[in-house]
């Protein structure tokens, strides 16, 4: 492992219910904001959408779908210095599609969701020189 691995001293929840019309990632950012969430994840989601916005692997923008999608999986780290996070949505049909969360994913009937904030961690985000992306720095 070429990694940096930390355990944290604990793991307090938020849980967070969105409503109908609410933007999943404004909103996330808003309570990291709020609650100055310096190192967090998705522990569990369940809800619905009435649009979904995802960028997909090795593309540079974003597609926008307008129908109902049940939210089947929502993971991801959460931090000051931005979000990164990943959602795979179901149609009527139950086919499924994923990718990287954009904003413009907007709630249909509710989005239930629980955050587990690491204490004495801090993620941030620093330019990668060998994928070219800002990736995550994990700092105790």
């Amino acid at each position: 492992m070429t990694g940096t691995a930390f355990a944290p001293t604990a793991l307090r929840p938020f849980v967070l219910r969105l409503s109908p019309g609410d933007d999943l990632k404004e909103s996330l950012q808003q309570l990291v904001q709020q609650h100055r969430i310096a190192a967090g994840c998705i522990l569990t989601t369940v809800g619905s959408l009435q649009q979904a916005s995802l960028r997909f692997a090795g593309q540079d923008t974003a597609t926008l779908f307008h129908d109902r999608f049940e939210i089947v999986s929502l993971v991801g780290t959460l931090s000051l210095e931005g979000l990164h996070l990943h959602m795979a949505i179901a149609n009527a049909q139950g086919q499924t599609c994923g990718g990287h969360i954009m904003p413009g994913c907007l709630v249909y009937t509710t989005a239930e969701i629980v955050i587990g904030v690491l204490a004495g961690v801090e993620f941030q985000r620093r330019l990668d020189e060998a994928t070219g992306y800002r990736e995550l720095k994990i700092s105790q």
